[in-house]
């Protein structure tokens, strides 16, 4: 009899029965249900939950199923009666309908997921309820809150309870960050791939907030720069999940946490939910972290070690991609009984693949969701951004200053694959092999702060994985000419810096970027200053360039006038630099430009 089944499951999960018991009694409650709708409202594993409908007769309609309501009655004794632990902030949620609805429609129209970037989005009600917790727990007005990558928008949530509260976003994904400024809330966006470092304006906040890749490396990455960017007294906010198959995967985190000596003021179980994340239940517990004054020389060990490139559990950055077959392997399919719902097809088995190998944040690439309508999330590669880190080819395990240079090299210096042929650098930026005898810098201090000598020839190796950091490696160089060398390099120039560069194609991989003459025309001048000096105040370099003007045409401009003038065209350039600002702001910088230089002198040229 199936009872017998369901019976046998239930004893031998013993005390953690309680979540299969719990699931049991949403399928007896007369609704339809769906598997997602039953993972996550459980925060059980899609495995777990399939093993139970394979010890089910089941009625249906489409992909809903229940229990037959004449066969309810033989569980009432396997149901869980008592609810699970309450929520913190859950009473206050009635009071705030109105963010709740423009959340749903914010996250629905948000830009699609990207499963190489282990994007999967929370729920509206997850993203609203953390900014509530976050209220409930500490004083927001004049707090500052660092968000360590938002692709759940956890920002503007914030904002619209708490607008008082200042809130900085750092995103590799330009699409989030131009999205988030689309909302207008008062979100400061600073782009970054913490792999290479942390804005220098993101740092001093009092709260950090994350949700990072559910690996350790992800896990250790995020929460290392999370606590780079508070000041002394801060907290952390994580948010991490794994299935309740894999408490090994649980440990190896916690012992990353342990090892940046971060003591636990709270964990709140199954706290965030998601679209998605069905191997670990679609669901996440929520960690409040505190540093202890041993934190921050861990923390500094901890970012001076060499950092793999490849830290999701996807894509071609993923952990598992650089060591081969997942050690779970596919599980077999499921058994003729399983739900139209519940059977595995191709994605489900590399979820199980992935989960097996110990990454739960994810099912299999394309099995993600960007909101509630449940569109599939794998992202169009035509409509990425060329400077984003989708379609990346063959990532590899190694640190971001892994040698990217290393295959083409393998000639000798100056054969055919030579990158380097016909150019000879001055100055070599990434890893380079050890046979070069130029000067060198790292990726990371190259980005950090301007190279104190002035080459004119510089070639940079950029490593799969890295290629969003391109317009940026560039940015932070005054150099005539630059070799640029990496494996997912792709020949295109953001149209931000189209004003400074030109870029050709010399061979695959293989990108010959050269500086442009100074412009003519008042605006172009200041916007090629402003760009030739990428690790500079944006703002600085803006009113010291208005000032020069108001001179040459024979008139006086304070300071605090050229600041003004800037901030009624551009209110968000205060306190970035160029190599900080999302792309989108540097494309819509002439026209900020040409609006100061008509209030200065009437004309724009």
């Amino acid at each position: 009899m199936e009872r017998d089944g369901v019976e046998r499951l239930l004893t031998e999960a013993g005390a953690d029965s309680r979540r299969l018991r719990h699931a049991l009694g949403l399928l007896c409650d007369g609704q339809w249900w769906s598997l997602p709708d039953v993972v996550r409202d459980t925060a059980t594993s899609r495995r777990t939950i399939e093993a139970l409908l394979r010890e089910l007769v089941l009625e249906h309609d489409g992909d809903r199923f229940r229990v037959p309501l004449t066969d309810t009655p033989a569980y009432q004794h396997l149901i869980a009666v008592a609810p699970p632990p309450e929520d913190p902030v859950a009473h206050l949620l009635p009071h705030y309908r109105p963010a709740l609805d423009r959340l749903t429609t914010l996250i629905a129209k948000a830009p699609r997921a990207r499963h190489v970037l282990d994007h999967v989005s929370a729920t509206p009600d997850t993203v609203l309820r953390r900014a509530l917790l976050l209220g409930a727990r500490f004083w927001l007005p004049g707090t500052r809150l660092l968000c360590v990558g938002d692709h759940d928008l956890t920002s503007l949530a914030v904002k619209l309870v708490h607008p008082e509260t200042d809130v900085t976003v750092v995103d590799v994904d330009e699409r989030i960050l131009a999205y988030i400024d689309e909302q207008r809330l008062g979100v400061r966006t600073r782009w970054a791939d913490l792999r290479l470092g942390l804005p220098a304006s993101a740092k001093d906040h009092d709260l950090a907030l994350t949700d990072p890749p559910y690996t350790p490396e992800g896990i250790g990455l995020f929460v290392a720069r999370a606590v780079e960017g508070l000041k002394d007294g801060g907290r952390v906010l994580l948010a991490y999940g794994a299935s309740e198959r894999t408490p090994l995967l649980a440990f190896k985190v916690q012992q990353e946490l342990s090892d940046l000596n971060l003591a636990y003021e709270a964990i709140y179980p199954d706290f965030n939910r998601y679209f998605g994340a069905e191997a670990i239940g679609s669901a996440a517990d929520l960690y409040l972290l505190r540093p202890t004054t041993k934190t921050r020389p861990a923390v500094q060990s901890r970012l001076s070690r060499p950092t793999s490139t490849a830290i999701y559990t996807q894509g071609p950055q993923a952990v598992e991609s650089t060591s081969g077959t997942p050690k779970g392997g596919p599980t077999s399919p499921a058994s003729p009984t399983t739900p139209r719902a519940a059977t595995p097809d191709r994605r489900a088995t590399a979820a199980r693949a992935h989960e097996d190998a110990g990454s739960p944040h994810a099912e299999a690439p394309g099995a993600r969701t960007a909101g509630p309508s449940g569109q599939a999330a794998e992202a169009d590669a035509q409509a990425a951004n060329a400077n984003e880190p989708a379609g990346v080819a063959n990532a590899q395990a190694g640190r971001p200053d892994a040698p990217a240079a290393r295959a083409a090299t393998s000639a000798g210096r100056g054969g055919e694959s030579d990158p380097l042929a016909g150019f000879e650098a001055e100055l070599l930026v990434g890893e380079w092999p050890k046979a070069l005898t130029q000067p060198r810098v790292k990726l990371s201090t190259w980005l950090a702060k301007p190279y104190a000598a002035s080459p004119a020839r510089v070639a940079v190796a950029v490593p799969a994985g890295l290629e969003a950091a391109l317009p940026r490696l560039l940015l932070a160089s005054r150099a005539t000419h630059l070799r640029v060398v990496g494996p997912g390099l792709t020949p295109r120039l953001p149209a931000a810096l189209s004003s400074v560069y030109t870029l050709t194609e010399a061979r695959e991989g293989v990108l010959n970027v050269v500086r442009l003459p100074q412009p003519e025309g008042e605006v172009d001048t200041i916007l090629r200053r402003i760009l030739d000096n990428g690790h500079g105040k944006l703002a600085n370099t803006w009113r010291e360039a208005l000032i020069a003007l108001a001179r040459a045409q024979g008139t006086t401009l304070t300071k605090n006038e050229a600041r003004t003038l800037i901030r009624e065209a551009a209110d968000w350039s205060d306190d970035l630099t160029p190599l900080e600002a999302p792309l989108h702001r540097l494309t819509a910088l002439r026209d900020a430009i040409t609006t100061t230089v008509r209030a200065l002198t009437g004309t724009a040229s």
